[in-house]
């Protein structure tokens, strides 16, 4: 009996442990690759999910300036006020447990974007949570941000948690940007929109960059750091990213703290701005969630906020903390399982994180309404 117990005790000490399976590159290290069938995948099924990711190039001109311009050309004193870069063609990178099984297009190209920059705005939350900056996401924001911008009946009943979520329904002006101007409802006009009353907090989903950007103003008041700083520091440094990356805000978003003037950054490349990255840093920051807010064994983000971070929203069950989530609703893509999360942004860019087969997939201008397809070809690989 005393035989058996060592001999399972041996054999428990030889099992893979989480984590320690995945390979981390180093920075400035040659991202190492694995030959995909030696994970038992299909190559050429693989092969062609890269083939139509290459096919399906956004339709969208590669001068992000007009395509911006054109996107939103509905909304009503729309203009570019941030930085802009003309764009390359289709990439990405496929990773199984850290390594690199498939790979196209210009890797290292640095590109805005847009709303995948929303994940990356949420994880400052979460960082500021996770060294008690803030207390708990569902505290009111006025608790911390005093100066007016959440004053009033309505404004004062918002939580972190809200902004996060992108239920907030924040009234206001921010850096020149109207929150009820910021995608309209294709009814009505102008008259229609600007004096309709806003939601109850919490309540309703609605897309809106304004109200993404005064989260990052809030969190930069808190942080008393300008955003970028918080992200290399804390993010981008441990992870071994580049040092090609730029977050950027609006020309005139300038704001002071302690004495300190410092830009207020964007959540999005909406009217130009945000973060500007290549796709290996934006797999770097995906492997930090596929092994759950730790780099290699170094802890950078707490599990708990992860699991805050993906957990669906009472108004849409398909969006956490700015991350977009696979349950079933208006943005499933059946067939696959319930359990990935992604980031999306503007022009067809994509981290996608599915932990059951120990994936992070990024692709970048992929046609946006092909990432589903997309996706079950490369699932389709794995069976």
């Amino acid at each position: 009996m005393k035989k058996l117990v060592y001999g399972f005790i041996l054999y428990t000490m030889t099992l893979p442990v989480r984590g320690q399976e995945y390979y981390f590159p180093k920075k400035n290290e040659v991202w190492a690759d694995k030959p995909a069938k030696s994970y038992k995948i299909d190559t050429e099924k693989l092969d062609d999910a890269v083939s139509f990711a290459e096919k399906n190039e956004y339709s969208g001109s590669r001068d992000l300036r007009m395509a911006i311009l054109k996107g939103f050309e509905r909304e009503p004193f729309h203009e570019i006020l941030g930085p802009t870069k003309k764009r390359g063609g289709p990439a990405g990178i496929i990773l199984k447990n850290g390594y690199i099984i498939a790979k196209w297009g210009d890797t290292k190209r640095v590109d805005m974007t847009f709303s995948v920059t929303k994940s990356f705005l949420s994880t400052m939350a979460g960082l500021a949570e996770d060294k008690g900056l803030i207390a708990n996401t569902t505290d009111n924001v006025i608790d911390y941000i005093w100066d007016g911008t959440f004053d009033g009946t309505h404004n004062s009943k918002i939580t972190w948690e809200h902004l996060l979520q992108q239920n907030s329904a924040w009234s206001g002006e921010l850096w020149g940007g109207k929150d009820w101007a910021d995608r309209p409802p294709r009814e009505g006009g102008l008259d229609d929109w600007k004096l309709e009353k806003p939601k109850e907090p919490g309540t309703m989903m609605e897309y809106n960059d304004v109200r993404v950007n005064v989260l990052a103003y809030a969190l930069t008041h808190i942080w008393r750091k300008p955003m970028p700083l918080v992200l290399k520091e804390n993010i981008m440094d441990k992870i071994g990213a580049s040092t090609t990356w730029r977050w950027y805000g609006y020309d005139h978003a300038w704001t002071e703290v302690d004495g300190l003037k410092m830009k207020s950054v964007t959540g999005g490349g909406h009217s130009g701005a945000g973060l500007f990255i290549n796709t290996e840093d934006m797999a770097r920051f995906g492997m930090l969630f596929l092994n759950n807010g730790k780099w290699n064994q170094e802890r950078l983000i707490s599990e708990s906020w992860i699991q805050k971070a993906t957990t669906p929203s009472k108004p849409n069950a398909n969006y956490g903390y700015m991350w977009w989530l696979n349950k079933k609703g208006e943005r499933h893509w059946e067939g696959l399982s319930e359990n990935i999360y992604y980031a999306a942004g503007f022009g067809g860019n994509f981290i996608i994180i599915d932990k059951e087969h120990d994936l992070v997939v990024v692709t970048r201008w992929l046609e946006p309404n092909k990432i589903g397809e997309f996706m079950k070809l490369v699932n389709a690989a794995l069976d």
